[in-house]
């Protein structure tokens, strides 16, 4: 199931109309052939048919106009409902990048610098511990060398894991392991409060640890605007940019369009969860207490709102006329910020920005892609990237978790870039 809308109409109509199913249209946009482009038809086409993959939702932009978006297989494979273009997805880690954009917005106001320690808005935070490995297979407990920086938190530089490191037993008697917060009944400020008093998995600036950063810099943009993480978010990033679709929790006239989660199993067949209250379900999102606002995690969006985000930030902060941020900012946010590359050990070739993974090498990253493409991805195998030297945003949305060993992102990669001509 594909649909294709004519690039000659301005971006704004053309996710008005990403929908459902239009019908296919022969279509051109400068730079990608869409021939060559209908070879992923037939990749997700053969990937949702045999069971790899649920259901998939992609969108392609060339230099601000659609030049293809792909609907493929099954928003719940029980019920036979198909994907269709407006379906909702649960977009975990990509909630990070629009934090680090919100937290952007308040440095721009005069209300936070990415330099302060993060304690000028979080006391607790003014003396933080780590743990560190003896001999003997225990840890012992450390202070910080120095206090943890709000940029600290939009590297992933502030040592804070999901709490399965070296002092895993004391994250765990704390109830504060993993990223999934929607269940919780307890305001996201508490539980960041109560994370304060643990101990980190390394000293702040002194490693690259992927897990709470940004939803400390989420109770970070609460207390420095005075507003809740949602209103915030709301106000100065998804209404501007008409995202009508992005929530932490999912309206009730919208929950039939959530896509159901999928597991692979060892064989590599898709299983659905048979527990619909937990992340591999439904989840919190639909029937939880809607009280933590996760801003490493949260978000709920469809690929037409998460295209419009990005492409703000493809343009330098603005879209359609309303401006979310300034060029400059998006320049300091996509460009790496780690000092050695030994602290990235993700994937060669690779650095880190303010919210975003930055390719630094392409030939040692060994991908297609282009110096200076910016980009991450969600728990339920969800991603995306930006290629600022090719004018390209790619959104590609399905839910599995765990995805095993599926390799769709990398040929999602290959090929859209074999159809730049």
């Amino acid at each position: 199931m594909r649909s294709r809308l004519p690039a000659t109409l301005a971006i704004t109509i053309l996710f008005a109309l990403f929908t459902t199913t239009a019908a296919a249209q022969d279509s051109t946009v400068a730079g990608l052939s869409s021939e060559r482009l209908q070879r992923l038809d037939s990749f997700f086409e053969t990937y949702t048919e045999r069971g790899d993959l649920p259901g998939t939702v992609t969108l392609v932009l060339k230099d601000g106009e659609v030049a293809y978006q792909g609907v493929h297989g099954w928003r719940d494979i029980e019920s036979q409902s198909p994907m269709t273009g407006d379906t909702i997805f649960r977009i975990a880690s990509q909630t990070k990048a629009i934090v680090s954009v919100a937290a952007m917005v308040l440095q721009e106001e005069g209300r936070l610098l990415i330099g302060d320690p993060v304690g000028r808005y979080l006391p607790e935070f003014n003396k933080t511990t780590v743990a560190v490995a003896n001999e003997d297979g225990g840890y012992e407990v450390v202070p910080a060398n120095r206090k943890v920086t709000v940029r600290d938190l939009l590297m992933h530089t502030s040592g804070v894991g999901y709490g399965y490191g070296i002092a895993a037993d004391a994250w765990a008697d704390a109830g504060i392991q993993g990223w999934y917060f929607a269940d919780r009944e307890e305001p996201i400020r508490e539980t960041v409060r109560r994370m304060a008093a643990l101990p980190f998995e390394a000293q702040p600036g002194e490693a690259w640890v992927y897990g709470y950063s940004t939803d400390i810099l989420g109770a970070v943009v609460e207390a420095a605007s005075g507003q809740s993480l949602d209103a915030f978010v709301r106000e100065r990033i998804l209404e501007p940019l008409d995202m009508t679709d992005t929530h932490f929790y999912l309206p009730a006239d919208k929950t039939d369009r959530l896509a159901t989660v999928y597991a692979r199993t060892d064989d590599g067949s898709l299983a659905r969860s048979p527990d619909e209250s937990n992340m591999t379900g439904q989840g919190g999102y639909v029937e939880g207490p809607r009280t933590s606002f996760s801003a490493g995690a949260g978000l709920l969006s469809t690929a037409r709102d998460y295209g419009r985000f990005l492409q703000m930030l493809l343009n330098g902060g603005e879209l359609d006329g309303e401006r979310v941020l300034s060029r400059k900012s998006v320049q300091l946010m996509t460009v790496n910020h780690l000092a050695s590359p030994d602290l990235f050990p993700w994937q060669p070739g690779t650095g880190f920005g303010l919210g975003f993974s930055v390719t630094t090498d392409v030939g040692v990253r060994g991908v297609p892609g282009s110096l200076g493409e910016y980009g991450w991805g969600g728990a339920y195998h969800s991603n995306y990237w930006v290629d600022p030297a090719e004018g390209l945003v790619v959104v590609y949305f399905t839910q599995v978790i765990p995805a095993g060993n599926l390799d769709d992102h990398a040929k999602l990669r290959a090929l859209i870039y074999q159809a730049l001509e």
